[in-house]
């Protein structure tokens, strides 16, 4: 009965993961996916997550290619404090009062109540501005470029994996400068590096603009931002860049000294992009099949299956082994050498976690030098590839799935964003098929309240290139200020 029992938990290793279809049900496939693929899983305490290797992996890309876009730039990282007295949240009202409902407060601490609460870290403007009020005093020491990455911790009451989860990590960029025009080149700087990003490595189109004052940052002059659509026809606010004007620096005394002895105020900016991306990522590429990682952001951009039996397992091992070593030193590669798993196995696991190609190597590549290579993006067929110039085909194929899945989304987003006058037909959209709407608005937030309450669509930004269209309101028919963009969110 005990060696039946084994017997039961050993054939569970080799089971297919199966997940729930995406074209049947997107919310389900996608709690499936992560789980499966291993990217993350509950946290014991509600509302949190923890992020898995392979999941921390993709994270650790976006880390290193915006480092290098920072660096570059002359922007340091540091670290600054979990916890923050409750009097410096306070200094800022607007900014304390627009975090209120999301923060968690410690009150006790060494068996011992407080002599004054410490927030958990949602944000961290005020514990950092009132570090740069210490180190800034002359127009020598500007501007300050500094980013952190870090976690926060916001009160959700619905939690999604990834997508709003009560902890979760990011990057959060804090300048100080000289004029308002150097803050908004930093503004506008980090707004394109996250098009970049999202564009150039996660394969995803984007629009970016300015938020209206309703959804603008607690404590901000301005924000601005990048949202990309989902399968769902639903938006995601996949990044925000805020000039933060001199509010801020007037609350924490963050002045200097300039050129003619007069003491002056900072211009700050703060902005930052959070694992939600990721969730946006896994949405945007998936299939029925699993995760579909574009190889410019995977963090195994070519896995390797070897094919063989007891009497050719040395000789095709080595072969593989060979193959591995001539990608390695320009690609992210991996040998899947494990014996306890079948190849099918290994096809269908890697397939669920979305690596961008597999090279598969048995006793007819070893015998003819080649590879055998199946995209993850189609999976239609094999293509047979020589090991004399295995790395420029290899990065060949990887190029063109990146250009294939951006192009993919691109026509997604072509095809779901529509451009409409009428609020009856505007209603109907976001009843039925949602996606983006672009439609003029007066900047009315009581407009913009009653549009959220009838359709549950908001206003998601203000597209540069749309501020000066003319025309009449979408729903009040007074004179508007701009081609906005409307979308029901996550």
């Amino acid at each position: 009965m005990a060696v039946g029992f084994i017997e039961r938990i050993s054939m569970k290793k080799f089971e297919k993961k199966e997940i729930y279809k995406k074209s049947k049900d997107i919310s389900r496939w996608y709690t499936d996916v992560v789980l499966k693929s291993e990217l993350a899983d509950y946290g014991p305490a509600r509302g949190t997550m923890v992020i898995r290797p392979y999941g921390f992996a993709i994270w650790e890309r976006v880390q290193e290619i915006f480092n290098k876009m920072m660096k570059d730039y002359g922007v340091e990282n540091a670290y600054f404090p979990l916890f923050i007295p409750y009097s410096l949240l306070e200094k800022e009202k607007e900014h304390v009062k627009g975090f209120s409902p999301e923060l968690a407060v410690v009150t006790h601490g060494g068996g011992k109540k407080l002599k004054e609460p410490l927030v958990v870290r949602p944000t961290s403007e005020t514990i950092m501005y009132e570090m740069y009020s210490k180190w800034i005093h002359s127009w020598r020491d500007l501007p300050v470029l500094i980013n952190q990455w870090n976690n926060v911790v916001r009160w959700e009451m619905r939690t999604y994996l990834f997508l709003r989860t009560t902890e979760f990590l990011w990057q959060e960029g804090h300048t100080a400068h000289k004029t308002e025009e150097k803050a908004m080149e930093m503004v506008l700087k980090a707004l394109n590096w996250y098009r970049e990003i999202y564009e150039k490595y996660f394969a995803m189109p984007v629009l970016y603009g300015a938020k209206s004052e309703a959804e603008r940052f607690a404590g901000a002059k301005a924000t601005y931002a990048i949202e990309a659509l989902m399968p769902d026809g639903k938006a995601l606010q996949a990044a925000t860049s805020h000039n933060l004007g001199q509010n801020f620096s007037k609350v924490f005394d963050i002045s200097f000294q300039d050129k003619n002895g007069k003491n002056q105020y900072v211009w700050q900016t703060s902005w930052g992009l959070t694992t939600r991306a990721l969730g946006g990522l896994f949405l945007v590429h998936g299939d029925d099949n699993g995760l579909v990682l574009p190889p410019k952001i995977a963090p195994i951009q070519v896995v390797i299956v070897p094919i063989y039996k007891d009497a050719n397992k040395k000789r095709v091992l080595k072969y593989a082994e060979k193959i591995e070593e001539k990608l390695q030193s320009e690609l992210r590669v991996k040998l899947d050498k494990r014996e306890e798993y079948t190849p099918g196995y290994k096809f269908n696991e890697w397939e669920l976690k979305g690596v961008p190609l597999r090279l598969e190597i048995g006793e007819k590549e070893l015998v003819e030098s080649k590879v055998k290579a199946v995209k993850r993006v189609d999976m239609v067929g094999q293509i047979v590839l020589g090991i004399d110039d295995l790395v420029t085909q290899v990065r060949k194929l990887l190029d063109g799935i990146q250009i294939s899945l951006f192009k993919r989304a691109e026509k997604f987003l072509k095809e779901n964003t529509y451009k409409t006058d009428s609020y009856d037909e505007f209603k109907k959209i976001m009843g039925t098929k949602k996606g983006f709407i672009k439609a003029l608005w007066c900047g009315n937030p009581d407009c913009e309240t009653k549009i959220k309450e009838e359709t549950k669509a908001t206003t998601r930004a203000l597209p540069f290139d749309e501020r000066d269209k003319k025309g009449k309101c979408i729903y009040c028919k007074k004179e508007a200020i701009g081609q906005w963009i409307f979308a029901q969110a996550y």
